[in-house]
């Protein structure tokens, strides 16, 4: 075989091999840095449904149709409630693998800002539905706000720390490669209550607390002399 012939061809083969390398890099430094504030919930959000048992389905249905649709009347009165209809569930119950009977359920959901004025709404409502969870959250408005605060200073000690890391390790400044920023916090904690309807204009006492905010950054600095 021709020797220059064979030499073309390990270069072609072995070429790719060591174009698909990744370029070397040096100096190069990982850094994560948050920042975090406490906020006071504002929103809250309460879910109540009815729910009926029997031998006939289509009469469950008129039951609970009939709450739920008295619930949506009465939230629709207060301008400052948000009321959303859920899930609608006909389940049959089975004792010893014969059908004995229907369930019948749907839920409501509530939502506003106003503690006072859903808690109200809940204690009328709670003579024929029965409430399945409370929770409290952020209203979007005041999270984006706060987000907003939150990357900027979290930036702000993101190019301090790399300031730093440049001068220790003897570089006059550094640039940035990669910066990744996540916004995030705790989640809304539901309250699951009792599933039995509890006396009617009884309003339970309501507590919105606070949740944690956190932007988090990561990023990639490459330290440089010039």
């Amino acid at each position: 075989m021709n020797f220059r012939f064979l030499a073309l061809l390990l270069t072609l083969i072995a070429g790719p091999a060591f174009g698909d390398q990744p370029a070397l890099t040096y100096d190069r430094i990982n850094l994560a840095v948050s920042a975090g504030e406490e906020v006071d919930n504002d929103t809250l959000s309460a879910t109540l449904f009815a729910q009926q048992e029997g031998k006939d389905p289509a009469e469950l249905g008129k039951r609970v149709n009939s709450a739920i649709k008295q619930a949506v009347e009465s939230a629709k009165q207060h301008a400052g409630i948000k009321v959303q209809t859920l899930d609608y569930q006909t389940t049959p119950i089975y004792r010893n693998n014969t059908l004995t009977a229907w369930r019948v359920r749907q839920s409501i959901r509530l939502e506003s800002r106003d503690a006072a004025l859903i808690a109200q709404l809940i204690g009328q409502l709670q003579s024929g539905l029965s409430i399945g969870s409370i929770s409290y959250d952020v209203s979007p408005e005041q999270r984006q706000q706060l987000e907003a605060r939150l990357i900027s200073r979290a930036i702000q000690l993101f190019r301090e720390r790399a300031s730093l890391i440049s001068q220790e390790m003897g570089h006059s400044h550094y640039r940035l490669v990669q910066m990744d920023i996540n916004t995030g916090g705790v989640s809304p904690r539901p309250y699951p209550m009792r599933t039995m309807a509890l006396k009617a204009e009884s309003a339970p006492t309501l507590e919105a607390g606070t949740q944690r905010l956190e932007v988090h950054i990561n990023g990639t600095i490459e330290l440089k002399t010039e």
